[in-house]
């Protein structure tokens, strides 16, 4: 049976509980606000106009992204592949969706709202990494926000040992790329992959 109506979906999953729909939060409180200080890691939901979508890393030091308020977040853009699908999206889209993880924490935090870009050099030397501002920083008003339960990390193991990879048993992203885009020696890709990481991370 395909689902292709709400009502279909909420007969096979079945009703919300009342203590879930509770926890959807309208902006920060205390411990989000304490999960988020912690966090070294986050992935951004974005989608253009026509919903097309996209799904960004981003990754720091703990406590990277700024809480400024109850309603209000603050994430540094660095340095990347100049892409920017995230930030095209926002211009067209400013509806975004994060999840916060914590290494070793079996839950995550999840937060919703509208975002905009900011370029503000007072703002930029803020946050400020070795000498090297971000090139924007992403601004969130919160709407929603909300714990997430473990489940999909104890399915996962995520922060176990039962499926890590050893980074020298997988391709190296200089040869996956050679592979897809021809005539691209793989040494040299790797080389300058690994000056990035070591001179490009901000």
């Amino acid at each position: 049976m395909k689902i292709d109506t709400l009502e279909k979906l909420e007969s096979l999953y079945g009703p919300v509980r009342e203590a879930v729909r509770k926890k959807l939060l309208p902006s920060l409180d205390p411990h989000s606000r304490h999960f988020i200080s912690l966090s070294p890691f986050l992935v951004m939901a974005t989608s253009n106009r026509d919903g097309w979508e996209d799904a960004s890393p981003k990754g720091d030091e703990p406590g990277f992204v700024r809480v400024v308020d109850d309603k209000t977040l603050l994430i540094p853009d660095r340095i990347g592949n100049n892409l920017t699908d995230s930030l095209r999206n926002i211009l067209e889209n400013p509806e975004i969706g994060l999840i916060f993880f914590l290494p070793g924490i079996r839950e995550t935090l999840r937060v919703n709202g509208p975002a905009d870009i900011i370029a503000a050099p007072d703002l930029l030397q803020e946050f400020s990494v070795n000498g090297k501002p971000p090139r924007s920083v992403i601004r969130v008003t919160v709407r929603e926000a909300y714990m997430h339960c473990g489940k999909s990390i104890i399915r996962s193991d995520l922060w176990g040992d039962s499926h890590r990879i050893d980074q020298k048993s997988f391709p190296s992203l200089g040869q996956i790329l050679a592979d897809q885009i021809a005539g691209h020696d793989v040494r040299e890709l790797d080389a300058a992959l690994e000056t990035s990481y070591k001179e490009k991370l901000y």
